[in-house]
């Protein structure tokens, strides 16, 4: 599936610590039409992407390096409490209540997104239909 007239191409910038995951993430979201103007590692990188590159929307994994915990997820809360229009979408291994609730609870106007990696059945669902 390509995108349509009516669907906007997204600048966006993908974070994981698993350069395969990293990459198939890019790898479909350029199959759709959007431009992957960053792949990166870590959290550190991922917010140095978003003040370089200014995209639309952000996947990231919650559990980076260095310490594998949620930098990620904290990366993610700290980018969309400063540029609220953001969209991101937060993959993750975990089903982790607490850090959806405090990604989901920011009030802004961005779209924000967290997902199971196992549950995506579709890569579809990744092409920001």
């Amino acid at each position: 599936m390509r995108m349509t007239g009516t669907t906007k191409a997204l600048r966006v910038v993908a974070a994981d610590d698993s350069v395969l995951l990293r990459e198939g993430v890019a790898g479909v979201l350029a199959r759709f039409g959007h431009e992957v103007v960053a792949a990166v590692g870590d959290a550190d990188a991922l917010q140095e992407a978003v003040r370089e590159h200014d995209p639309d929307l952000v996947v990231t994994d919650v559990r980076m390096p260095p310490g594998y915990a949620d930098e990620g997820l904290l990366a993610a809360v700290g980018i969309r409490r400063a540029r609220s229009g953001l969209g991101i979408i937060v993959l993750s291994q975990y089903v982790q209540p607490a850090y959806a609730a405090e990604l989901l609870e920011i009030d802004a106007p961005g779209g924000v997104g967290y997902l199971l990696k196992e549950r995506i059945g579709d890569v579809e669902e990744l092409g920001c239909r």
